[in-house]
Formats: structure tokens, sequence, C-alpha cells
């Protein structure tokens, strides 16, 4: 399937499954409630755990109304682009749909330009692991499908995709604090 053909899934509430720069993720529109809803839905995961968005640049932070201070902002520019997840403060409820009450989302810029410019494109995609809820992560296109078949609306292969999974930091509190790595 061609790039503009995926960007046009995603920008319509579709979802698929995409190489991201550390394991396959199932994505789609961080602007769209339907994408986030029925990907809760086909990964079978709980309403209450909230998804990674994907984000091109630190800019892209402004679009969920997230202000942060020249310390923070520098700290951002020391690990992004890269595989840290930095869990920030995000009080709209226009977003509740992605933070799920917790009044907080993940963030990363991911270390691939490839994936950075398609981002630019299709805009923040939320983009949590490539599998159901409790089994392994698909390493694979093949493992991809045997999970989801027709559930999703599309499948780009990059090959076996094994990269650990993003180091966890909290930004909630102002300061940041490792919480997986």
């Amino acid at each position: 399937m061609k790039s503009d053909e995926v960007i046009d899934i995603l920008k319509n509430d579709g979802v698929g499954v995409f190489p991201t720069d550390t394991l396959y993720g199932i994505v789609g529109s961080a602007f769209s409630k339907k994408a986030v809803e029925r990907i809760y839905d086909v990964k079978g995961r709980g309403e209450n755990k909230p998804f990674i968005v994907l984000i091109s640049q630190v800019s892209d932070l402004n679009f969920f109304g997230i202000n942060l201070a020249l310390d923070q902002l520098s700290y951002l520019d020391s690990v992004w682009p890269g595989p840290v997840s930095v869990i920030l403060p995000c009080l709209s409820e226009e977003f509740f749909y992605i933070h799920r009450g917790t009044q907080s989302i993940a963030f990363r810029v991911p270390s691939g330009e490839n994936v950075r410019a398609f981002l630019q494109k299709t805009g923040p995609l939320v983009a949590p692991s490539a599998n159901p809820q409790g089994l392994d992560p698909a390493y694979t296109i093949e493992e991809a499908r045997k999970y989801f078949g027709d559930d999703v609306d599309f499948y780009v292969d990059e090959g076996e995709k094994r990269a650990k999974p993003s180091t966890i930091v909290s930004m909630v509190s102002g300061e940041p604090v490792v919480l997986r790595k």
C-alpha cells in the first residue's frame, strides 16, 4: 500500500499496523476519537490505560494545549528524537478520550527520520504496540496479521522490528522522573 493511501486512511478515522522506531504499533489519528476507541476494541485494552502519542516535533505539543517551561523544553530537546516517552500534564477535557481521566498523556518524538516525516503528513498518532492486551508484541507483519486479521485497515511491512520498548519518564510534577528504563 502506498504512503499516500495510508495517510488518507489515517485522516479518515482508519487504523493500521505501522513500524515505529521501536516496534510495530497499531496506529490511528490522535485527533480521531473514533480511531482511538477502535484501537481499544481491537487490542482488547483496558479502558483506563492511555496510549502513547507519537509526534513529529516538540511544537506538536501545542495541539494538545501543553505549555512548558524553558527547563522542561530543554529536557525534551535532550531526549527527543529518541526512544523516550514523556508523560506530560494535559488538562484539556477535549482529549479525555486519550488521557482517560489521568489528565496526562505520554508523548514521543521517534528517532527515525522517515517516521517523523510521516507524522508531519498525518499529524500526531496514538501508537500502542501491535498486540492484544497481555500478549507479546508483534515483531513481524505476519505476527500482527495473526493478531488482527481484517480488524485493521492496513499493514505496513518493514521487516522484523525488535527494539526494546521506550523509556518512560513522567514530567507531570514538572521535574523528569524515570518510571521505566
